[in-house]
């Protein structure tokens, strides 16, 4: 029975007309049905309502069916309604007394898909209509998927240009053949633009002297001996990654999968390789922004811990230093001077390290302010200047005196500081000496119509920035240091910033001479730089002499401090140590401008910053909060409602001179 819709190969010449007995001498009954029982083909007899009227042992068999489910049944329920389909076209045909044989693929529901040749012959007894269909069929399945693999095998040994045109060259893999001893046969197109080789250059050389790392040869030939041994293969038909070897020398990651294929007496290796490349980014990318966001959720807990650190350590570092800067003024001896200005300059150097600390974890807007660079550089460098002494990295500072300021946010360009510094201190390491850097700082006079700038360069005596790199080194993402020594985002987000402030960031080329990486960064000037870090002398109170000012904090050593060095300036000054006693004296007094510590236990400033406004609105804009709490939101959403200044602690005295007076000037 034919399968609908298929293409079937018919043979002749076939009679046409219907089959009639011949006038041979009678057969024994018995021997008739021995011979059509016991016959290696299937026999089954149709009628014209198509249903069976006989059916042999082979026939029974191929159905799956025993015969009382079989003879007097319907075709189309023995063989199903999709053979029976295939059979009615023909039906016509035979009946009217034409001999069909044909051969093809028929679906049959008990079998599946089998290859059948099948003769069917009209059957009409003494000359008169066609009664039935006499059907002789022989499954050759077996040999139909023989001759089709004896066929691929002939195609794989007559036909390797045909395959090459049709296959190999058009493939988007890359397609490289070899022989049992591993010598190239095949390279296709795709194969020669992925490794930059001509395929007339590699046919015949070994593939692990053209394509294989050296460090991986020694396996590759290992494997090669264990399969001509006769050990069973490990990679064959496996997807793996590996790398490859270009024509430059350079490695890169690919996907392949291997086969071996038996043509003409002899064993080749096939492998399909796909270049990975950009897989292989974009993983990493993945990787380095989730290491980024974890660093970032692991930066914003430890927040509020910081916050309450940097407290606790203000405090007293902004006692040494207002004691240290109040000794300084009163030491008549030289050299005893000298021994306090030591002091105070370690006080203002720890301050700095917290503060710098403080600013990397903060989360707030961009604030432009007139910012010393030279400030930031030694900040940076304070932070830093262990590792440098542990790790032999000599630093050399030469930054220009009374350089300008510049409009920008510190936080943010401190940070950038800080990572050129950080940059240059990786690139040395693991390299041979001497280790160096060498920080300077300038002005660059107005050109070609654009404001006088400040600039800084950062430069090191490391390994520097091949040639071929230099136009990528500030992409995002993008890092020549080793595996879990970056992110690549460093240069990136610096130079962003750095565009952002209207400033340039740029690798200068050609490199130092005693070879390593220079780094310069210029942004725009805003105004001159204001020194903070002297001492302010008594002879210039920066207020009248009758105002009055009210202190409060609950550290009494940090409290007394502010009073003495408010008092040295002409001020009059009443502390209080909690916010309570404080109200307290607010009504029995009059004061022009009040001091106060963010935190404290029984009353925060920001409650007192309340019952100010409701009981004394005007004295409520003139104060001043002293903190080394900005880091935390409640903190800077309160310093943002209220409109109040802050003093981070630790503070100079000229920076708690200089809100006292803006306070009062408003």
């Amino acid at each position: 029975m034919n399968d609908p819709g298929r293409e079937y190969r018919w043979s002749g010449p076939v009679p046409s007309g219907p089959h009639h007995a011949p006038s041979l001498p009678s057969l024994d009954p018995a021997l008739m049905q021995t011979l059509l029982e016991h016959i290696t083909a299937r026999v089954a007899v149709i009628d014209r309502e198509h249903r069976f009227v006989y059916a042999n042992h082979e026939a029974l068999a191929f159905y799956g069916r025993p015969p009382e489910q079989v003879i007097g049944r319907h075709l189309a329920e023995v063989v199903g309604p999709a053979v029976h389909a295939g059979y009615l076209p023909f039906a016509e045909r035979l009946f009217g007394g034409e001999t069909l044989r044909w051969r093809g693929w028929v679906d049959y529901p008990n079998h599946g898909r089998v290859y059948l040749h099948e003769t069917m012959v009209p059957f009409a007894p003494d000359g008169g209509a066609v009664e039935a269909v006499v059907v002789y069929g022989r499954d050759h399945t077996a040999l139909k998927l023989r001759e089709d693999e004896l066929a691929v095998q002939l195609q794989r040994l007559h036909a390797s240009e045909a395959l090459k045109s049709a296959i190999v060259d058009y493939a988007l893999a890359a397609l490289v053949s070899t022989d049992a001893e591993g010598n190239i046969v095949e390279f296709n197109p795709s194969a020669e633009a992925m490794f930059v080789r001509r395929r007339a250059d590699v046919i015949g050389q070994p593939v692990s002297q053209v394509l294989i790392p050296e460090r991986f040869r020694a396996a590759h030939q290992e494997g090669m001996i264990r399969l001509a041994a006769g050990a069973a293969p490990r990679a064959l038909g496996n997807r793996m990654e590996l790398h490859a070897l270009r024509s430059d020398g350079t490695e890169f990651p690919i996907e392949m999968v291997l086969w071996r294929t038996d043509a003409g007496g002899g064993v080749f290796y096939t492998a399909s390789m796909v270049d990975t490349t950009e897989r292989h980014h974009t993983a990493q990318q993945v990787g380095r922004q989730r290491e980024a966001l974890r660093q970032s959720e692991k930066l914003s807990a430890m927040g509020s811990l910081l916050a309450g650190v940097a407290h606790e350590l203000n405090n007293p570092l902004a006692i040494v230093m207002g004691r240290a800067s109040l000794l300084e003024e009163k030491c008549e001896d030289a050299d005893l001077r000298a021994d306090v200005l030591r002091i105070r300059e370690a006080a203002e150097r720890c301050g700095r390290i917290v503060r710098t600390f403080l600013n990397m974890a903060r989360n707030r807007p961009a604030l432009r302010v007139a910012v010393d660079m030279n400030e930031l550089v030694r900040a940076a460098a304070d932070m830093l200047l262990y590792s440098f002494r542990t790790h032999g990295i000599e630093l050399d500072l030469s930054l220009a005196p009374s350089l300008p300021s510049i409009n920008a946010d510190g936080d943010q360009v401190g940070q950038v500081v800080l990572n050129l510094l950080v940059n240059a201190q990786q690139a040395m390491s693991g390299t041979a000496g001497p280790h160096a850097i060498r920080v300077a700082t300038g002005v660059e006079h107005r050109r070609q119509g654009r404001e006088p700038r400040v600039w800084l360069r950062v430069a090191d005596t490391g390994t520097g920035v091949p040639a071929e790199l230099r136009s990528r080194i500030f992409e995002p993402f993008f890092t020549t240091k080793g595996e879990g020594m970056g992110t690549g985002l460093g240069l990136a987000v610096s130079r962003a910033v750095v565009l952002e402030h209207g400033g340039d960031l740029n690798l200068e080329h050609p490199a130092p001479p005693d070879g390593g990486a220079s780094f310069r960064m210029s942004l725009p000037i805003s105004g001159m730089a204001i020194d903070e870090t002297g001492p302010v002398p008594l002879d210039a109170p920066d207020a009248p002499m009758l105002s009055r000012v009210l202190v409060v904090d609950d550290e009494p050593e940090l409290a007394s401090l502010m009073r003495d060095l408010l008092e040295q300036a002409g001020y009059e000054v009443a502390t209080a140590e909690s916010g309570a006693l404080a109200l307290a004296l607010l009504d029995e007094a009059r004061f022009d401008a009040i001091v106060s510590d963010l935190r404290m236990p029984d009353m925060d400033g920001a409650g007192l910053w309340r019952e100010v406004l409701d009981r004394h609105p005007l004295l409520a804009q003139r104060m001043l909060f002293v903190t080394g709490d900005t880091l935390s939101p409640d903190a800077r959403d309160f310093l943002r409602t209220a409109r109040c200044g802050a003093l981070d602690k630790p503070f100079s005295k000229a920076g708690l001179l200089a809100g006292v007076k803006a306070l009062l000037a408003e």
